[in-house]
């Protein structure tokens, strides 16, 4: 039985982590840019909270991708990067007495 710790884990599964890592961070920009903004103009109005909402739903995304990209980072270094084939034995030498 496997351990609850072994994951599949692939370079593009990784590849797309920091895709996506990379859109939340810019949604993080553009929702505080935008909370900040609407807070100026019209303080506690609805838009100000709608943004303030989706400010805090990029930043719990933007967390969640780079825990699991620190979880990848930390299980691609357990094993071997590629499988080696086996090794041949050394050939044993038979000596004269």
């Amino acid at each position: 039985m496997a351990s609850q710790t072994d994951h599949f884990t692939s370079l593009p599964a990784a590849r797309q982590l920091r895709r996506m890592r990379a859109f939340y961070t810019a949604g993080v920009v553009l929702w505080a840019a935008s909370s900040i903004w609407t807070g100026w103009v019209s303080p506690g109005s609805r838009p100000m909270w709608t943004s303030l909402l989706l400010l805090a739903v990029f930043a719990v995304l933007l967390g969640l991708a780079c825990r699991w990209l620190r979880g990848l980072k930390s299980d691609g270094g357990a094993g071997p990067a590629h499988r080696a084939a086996p090794r041949r034995a050394p050939a044993i030498r038979h000596t004269s007495a």
